[in-house]
């Protein structure tokens, strides 16, 4: 017997934020820079997704894809021996998709400074059954104020791009309306 509450049949259990937050660290080298000689943008954003799709599987109990990525901030470069630590966790959800934030810290291999923050992504996942098709996640629920904070801040996000996607179609529709053949 048990004494958890039963919940309408399909209704999937909702998981605390901590469940499926992960952090993925990794070495920097010389195969991972660019002509700048820093470490290229593209190496760090492999591992922004690594991480947020590790996180939104573990959520999500099963597959999910990358759907979007926003507001990928470097704000400061990734050198060679740079110890990278990109940690993430499911910030909001919704029937199918996620939203997983990132933060992307560096510390120097051999010395003992504290990290510091060098970029911070946001991504939205979608969690697809074996035929890829969109499949239902538990709800995030948010444990800390900081967590509550990031969800509400995520569902700000998920209205702006919601946004953004309907007047670019608006202005293509009236585009085409007008004859006008990009």
């Amino acid at each position: 017997m048990t004494d958890q509450p039963q919940l309408p049949e399909g209704e999937i259990p909702g998981k605390p934020t901590s469940a499926s937050r992960t952090t993925l660290s990794h070495i920097m080298t010389g195969n991972d820079t660019n002509l700048l000689g820093t470490v290229h943008g593209g190496v760090i954003m492999k591992l922004v997704d690594d991480a947020a799709g590790a996180v939104a599987g573990r959520h999500s109990g099963g597959p999910a894809v990358t759907a979007s990525m926003d507001e990928m901030v470097f704000l400061e470069p990734v050198r060679v021996g740079d110890l990278v630590h990109v940690r993430a966790q499911v910030n909001w959800t919704g029937r199918s998709s996620m939203e997983v934030g990132v933060r992307v810290m560096a510390e120097r291999w051999n010395e003992s400074t504290p990290a510091q923050q060098v970029g911070s992504a946001y991504l939205v996942f979608a969690a697809v059954d074996e035929d890829g098709k969109p499949r239902s996640v538990p709800q995030v629920v948010p444990e800390t104020e900081r967590d509550k904070r990031r969800y509400q801040e995520a569902q700000i996000r998920r209205t702006h791009r919601l946004a953004r996607r309907r007047a670019i179609k608006e202005l293509r529709e009236q585009r085409a309306a007008e004859g006008i053949d990009d």
